[in-house]
């Protein structure tokens, strides 16, 4: 499999673009998975509903699935220092393309997602794992990038860069076990 990072602050473009990515490498054939970072405690689970009902009795995973669909959702008593490595190892092994969306520290090769108007700064120039950048704004990067500068809004190019470079973001699991 393949894994890259998308990593950028708040308002970047992100999101959106992980997720015009997808129906384009799909389109290739390709499967792919999403990892994606969130913050403290979130909730893909509503009250009332029979999985929440089991997590709130104190099962400590509660997985629910159907011949679409699977979801588990697992609760920790203390808090859990989850690696982006712990969580890739979580997902199906047949998929082409994992693309993680948050874990900007982490040691993934990434592209990072930058536009001016976030008013924050760049994080490739100390980033060694910064592998390209996606910006609408390719003028106004603060320094020379010194890597390849892709087109945020050509989501097509980026996959086809990702594909051509696809040698660089292969991920071997046991190398992090």
């Amino acid at each position: 499999m393949n894994v890259v990072g998308f990593a950028g602050f708040s308002g970047s473009g992100k999101t959106t673009l992980v997720e015009k990515l997808i129906p384009v490498l799909k389109m290739r054939g390709l499967r792919v998975s999403v990892v994606k970072h969130a913050h403290h405690k979130f909730d893909i689970d509503h009250p009332g509903k029979d999985t929440w009902r089991h997590r709130e009795a104190g099962a400590f995973e509660v997985i629910v699935a159907s011949d679409k669909r699977l979801a588990l959702m697992r609760e920790f008593e203390q808090p859990a220092n989850l690696t982006v490595h712990h969580l890739i190892a979580e997902l199906y092994d047949g998929v082409d393309w994992v693309l993680v969306e948050g874990f900007k520290d982490s040691d993934l090769f990434k592209i990072e997602v930058w536009r001016p108007e976030a008013a924050k700064p760049a994080r490739y120039p100390e980033d060694p794992f910064v592998a390209a950048i996606a910006t609408d704004a390719p003028d106004q990067l603060p320094v020379p990038a010194l890597r390849p500068v892709l087109d945020l809004n050509d989501p097509d190019a980026v996959a086809q860069w990702l594909v051509e470079n696809r040698d660089r973001f292969g991920y071997d699991i046991d190398n992090y076990a």
